[in-house]
């Protein structure tokens, strides 16, 4: 394989454009990119996959499992390999020692012909995410495909920065006066730490996987991929394809490998307090992200939790604009975003904009209007809502209703290519900021489709609730709207106290709920939400030591 010519340059593009932190990707976002059959091929390969076995060859395989039914209605019918774990994982960590001396350059070219591969089949792996988190068709190609794989190449780009920081060998000499100078020949090596397990969400499980699987894997760790049990298929997809190119370059294909589970089998758990693992990557709720940092202690536990995102609401010099922003921002994907604002807080006493000054009764009103004209057009909604993931989302959008006042009603909205799908637009409802009651639903996460305007006594005060939500429940994004620099500097003195991502007076084609690899950093790790960053060295520095050999020269 010509890995150095075909992939260093990339290797060396990607390097430079996390030191910039300028736009940048390899990875093409336009369907139209992927060649003039590229639509069609990869539908038909999706569908060749449907109603079948997939097979990996891994070692191990006590039987088959996979019940996946898509959030559009059909059963997809797949059925993956089942572990034994006790035959698994001793492979897994077999050629360990062949990876760990390949070093630093060969394995990120080798993961970055991996990321070659996937991207090749992007329209596939579209249809797989589609069919797996209920992602509208352009945001899974998007998302799951070119995002996912910057991501991935972002965590490749730092594991090379963080292993090369320290010479490969070097020779040592100490001055001893009239002695002979004391001198040893010294050799560090970036030694993985054991087997990484990539425990994958329902929502994103590309986009939220690659990093992890990727962070490992170039820094010599094997990958087990344990896939959420109604998204198998895109990480399934994944693996194969890692598992072809890690043979094809002389490497043991059972670095990585894949751990699909029986239902209500709970293998997660399970396996994160397995001796044999020693990195952990999680993406999902907090009382399991909990537990698997407070139990899971043989392991380096990486984890993006539940967080309730706040945007504070002072004053505006683009009222349309900023609705219009909001309004895309809490209806992508049905709200079904960990970065989708949760908590507005408004001024009960109203804010100033362009357009006049507007009461908190006016702003929620025009807000809910400005969400009613994007989704009025059903076509339009359900290329931006896609399908609701699961029942659960389903229930708490139902639920929220009878919480407060309800500002926006959600509808139902048909899709006439999936009937089955089940397609919700936003809730509305407006709450008390000073009512304890309200109080408790807003400050804990309600997942989807769901927004709260929180009425306040001051922008002050929406700075000491935005200030006291980051600390007790964490948040992935924060936005705020003012045209005071005064706020602006309180806003942003109260983000780097909690360590939460900012941003501030979006009201272009830039949401608050959307982050770019190579630029954006997702999450902070300094707050309840998650105890990483996506993506940054301290996401990949740990997942190796640098092991020193001295020799007497």
């Amino acid at each position: 394989m010509q890995l150095t010519e075909t992939h260093r340059p990339t290797l060396d593009r990607a390097l430079e454009a996390i030191r910039s932190r300028a736009y940048w990707s390899p990875h093409p976002e336009h369907p139209k990119a992927y060649g003039e059959t590229g639509a069609a091929d990869g539908l038909a390969a999706y569908q060749a996959l449907l109603g079948s076995r997939f097979e990996l060859d891994q070692p191990g395989t006590d039987g088959w499992t996979g019940a996946e039914v898509s959030p559009y209605g059909p059963a997809l019918g797949v059925e993956y390999p089942h572990p034994d774990l006790d035959v698994l994982l001793p492979a897994m960590r077999a050629g360990m020692a062949a990876w760990r001396d390949a070093g630093p350059e060969t394995r990120a070219l080798v993961c970055l012909e991996i990321l070659s591969r996937i991207s090749a089949r992007t329209h596939e792996f579209a249809h797989a995410v589609m069919h797996t988190s209920g992602q509208a068709f352009m945001m899974a190609l998007q998302a799951g495909g070119p995002h996912a794989q910057d991501r991935g190449l972002e965590a490749v780009a730092y594991a090379y920065e963080e292993q090369t920081r320290t010479p490969q060998g070097v020779d040592w000499s100490k001055p001893q006066g009239k002695r002979d100078p004391l001198e040893l020949r010294k050799v560090f090596t970036a030694a993985p730490r054991g087997i990484a397990l990539l425990i994958g969400c329902n929502t994103f499980p590309t986009w939220n996987g690659y990093p992890g699987l990727f962070a490992s894997l170039a820094t010599g760790n094997p990958v087990l991929v344990k896939p959420h049990p109604r998204a198998i298929l895109p990480l399934a997809m994944t693996v194969r394809i890692a598992r072809e190119v890690l043979g094809e370059a002389g490497f043991d294909p059972n670095l990585v490998a894949l751990a699909a589970e029986r239902p209500g089998e709970g293998i997660a758990k399970t396996l994160a307090l397995r001796p044999e693992i020693k990195i952990i990557d999680y993406t999902g709720s907090t009382e399991f992200g909990d537990w698997l940092e407070e139990h899971a202690r043989q392991a380096q536990v990486y984890t993006e939790k539940a967080g309730v995102n706040t945007v504070v609401i002072d004053s505006t010099d683009d009222y349309k604009g900023m609705l219009s922003n909001l309004a895309f921002s809490l209806s992508l994907y049905s709200g079904q975003m960990c970065t989708t604002p949760q908590n507005l807080l408004i001024p009960r006493d109203g804010i100033a904009t362009d357009a006049g000054p507007k009461s908190y009764d006016e702003v929620v009103a025009d807000l809910a209007a400005s969400v009613s004209g994007l989704l009025g057009d059903d076509g339009r909604a359900n290329a931006l809502l896609g399908a609701l993931v699961n029942p659960d989302v389903k229930s708490r959008l139902e639920a929220a209703a009878g919480l407060g006042e309800v500002a926006l009603p959600s509808r139902e909205v048909a899709n006439p290519e999936f009937p089955d799908a089940v397609v919700r637009t936003p809730v509305i409802v407006k709450l008390d900021g000073a009512k304890p009651d309200d109080e408790a639903a807003f400050m804990s996460e309600c997942f989807g489709p769901v927004s709260f305007a929180v009425a306040v006594d001051s922008t002050s005060d929406a700075l000491d609730l935005l200030r006291r939500t980051v600390r007790d429940q964490g948040a992935m994004t924060v936005g705020a709207y003012t045209t005071s620099a005064d706020t602006e500097r309180a806003i942003e003195e109260v983000c780097l106290e909690e360590s939460a991502q900012l941003s501030l007076n979006l009201t272009g084609g830039v949401y608050v709920n959307q982050t770019a690899a190579f630029s954006d950093f997702h999450g902070s790790g300094g707050n309840p939400a998650a105890n990483a960053a996506l993506c940054d060295g301290a996401f990949v520095s740990n997942r190796f030591r640098m092991v020193e050999i001295r020799r007497q020269a």
